[in-house]
């Protein structure tokens, strides 16, 4: 017997996945993958399966760079495995690493 969790994540994952690319679709499963607190704070713009994440503070980046691996298995899982290959953050934000 398959999980209550697993099975409605896979339900919504096909519903998400039929729907046509958008850049509402990428702001809702962006919702999904990082949560309301941080979907708030950031910009996403996915073009040819890179996602381009910007933020007006560069701790969001930071925290989103240690948590990319997470956050790039959440994307995939919900629109299929070839649609975001990976994030690109804005290396300056980077750079500051405390």
């Amino acid at each position: 017997m398959q999980p209550l969790h697993t099975f409605s994540t896979s339900v919504l994952a096909e519903i998400i996945r039929r729907q046509p690319g958008s850049p509402g679709k990428t702001r809702f499963v962006w919702q999904l993958a990082v949560g309301p607190s941080l979907a708030k704070v950031t910009k996403v713009d996915l073009v040819d399966g890179v996602l381009a994440v910007r933020a007006a503070d560069a701790r969001w980046i930071r925290e989103i760079d240690r948590a990319q691996d997470i956050i790039l298995s959440r994307l995939q899982h919900l629109l299929g495995p070839n649609v975001v290959s990976r994030l690109d953050l804005p290396i300056e934000a980077l750079d500051k690493r405390k």
